[in-house]
């Protein structure tokens, strides 16, 4: 599937330096430092039956700074997002609506690309689907039946995580509370029959009026994770010790999600999937998570029509810390739209304060884990000096660079 344009990197100075790239695994702990040449990342994307919401753009956002920084820095990296072209919310919703689920996939695709063009992300080199990558899935499913690793419930297929002992000795949160959430995120922990509660479903019997693919195990589709173990796997390049070098998402992907795929991973390839587990704190609006359910989502198209600058969006997304959840509110919009001027109107002055310093310094605070909030900061305290009859900078050095690395053109 094709995914969006891309937008050009501006060069910087070659005197810049790019410390190896640190960033915290969400289930360790601990900072790592990306010091590999070669990167691959894997994201999780839409479901797509309705249009991109600020949650998903300061996700996507997130690993976009990643793929330009990195890019930077010189590596080679590649990346990998998928699109869950088959699931039951994209199901209900086309009923709801009364029309065929994919051609509201097809709008809803159309719509996210059309988003992230208009902010101005990276896109993937590869953005597949469920429904594309199907052989891929049906044969991965079949290599864990054939070495004796699932079980058929009722005709739906189980990975059995008795055969994969490393799923309960690096579980990353205590077993009730990890059932909970299972039951709370997709999952069927109370179904009569299972082996163990937490067991995932890779691939679920046919049902009527749903999309269904033959396959040596059963007429269905799959279950949730086995897709991005799929398009992972066969679109990223093997990185050695691990499969991939990141797999990222929202916050709410961490556990079953993230953990069940690295799971299954780890039973085709036998080693770990991942090295970095990335997560993205989540949004909300006045108090509340923004979701469908609540009906309280800020959509990034509604903003784009209002004629809100996609510029400031990315800056009142990128003045949190990623990691850190975010009340959104019209007002954080209208600051980065004001400090947006201020930035314009400082950058087209005929003499500015220095910026190579300026422009080192923000480039390490991304360095340090995405620390977003102090390179904003950064930019805002040369907007001070520059006020006050700075000079001995050069502006176009400056905004190539907040191009280049925030991916705010000015």
């Amino acid at each position: 599937m094709r995914s969006w344009p891309p937008c050009d990197l501006p060069p910087v100075s070659p005197n810049i330096v790019h410390s190896p790239l640190r960033l915290e695994d969400s289930y360790s702990g601990k900072t790592i430092a990306l010091t590999s040449d070669e990167i691959s990342m894997y994201v999780c994307g839409i479901t797509p039956y309705d249009a991109t919401h600020l949650g998903h753009a300061a996700t996507y956002l997130t690993f976009d700074l990643i793929n330009r920084y990195l890019l930077s820095a010189g590596a080679k990296i590649t990346f990998s997002e998928n699109i869950t072209d088959i699931d039951d919310p994209l199901f209900e919703r086309a009923i709801k609506v009364g029309t065929d689920w994919r051609s509201l996939a097809t709008d809803q695709i159309t719509l996210f690309t059309s988003d992230m063009t208009e902010l101005r992300v990276l896109p993937p080199h590869s953005y597949r689907g469920v429904v594309e990558s199907m052989d891929v899935i049906i044969d991965y499913v079949e290599t864990m039946k054939a070495r004796g690793l699932t079980y058929t419930l009722q005709g739906d297929l189980y990975l059995d995580l008795s055969q994969c002992p490393s799923f309960f000795e690096d579980l990353p949160l205590p077993h009730e509370e990890a059932i909970r959430i299972f039951g709370e995120r997709g999952g069927d922990p109370f179904r009569e029959g299972k082996r163990q509660a937490l067991d995932p479903l890779l691939w679920r019997k046919s049902e009527a009026n749903e999309p269904t693919w033959r396959t040596s195990f059963g007429d269905g589709r799959p279950g949730w994770h086995i897709e991005c173990v799929a398009i992972a796997l066969s679109t990223l390049p093997d990185v050695g010790r691990s499969s991939i070098t990141i797999q990222g998402g929202g916050s709410d992907l961490r556990f079953p999600h993230h953990y069940m795929t690295g799971i299954q991973a780890q039973a085709l390839t036998g080693k770990s999937f991942s090295q970095l587990y990335i997560h993205c704190g989540m949004i909300g609006l006045d108090g509340e998570k923004m979701s469908k359910s609540k009906g309280n989502l800020v959509f990034v198209s509604r903003l784009l029509e209002d004629g809100r600058n996609p510029n400031a969006i990315r800056l009142a997304l990128l003045a949190r810390h990623y990691r850190d959840d975010l009340m959104w509110s019209n007002g954080l919009l209208d600051r980065a739209e004001a400090d947006l001027v201020r930035l314009t109107s400082a950058l087209s002055r005929t003499e500015v304060a220095p910026t190579g310093p300026v422009v080192q310094a923000m480039i390490s605070a991304l360095a340090n884990n995405l620390d977003t909030p102090s390179a904003i900061q950064v930019l805002m305290k040369w907007c001070d000096v520059t006020e006050s009859g700075g000079s001995g900078g050069q502006a176009g050095e400056l905004s190539r660079a907040i191009d280049r690395y925030l991916g705010i053109a000015i």
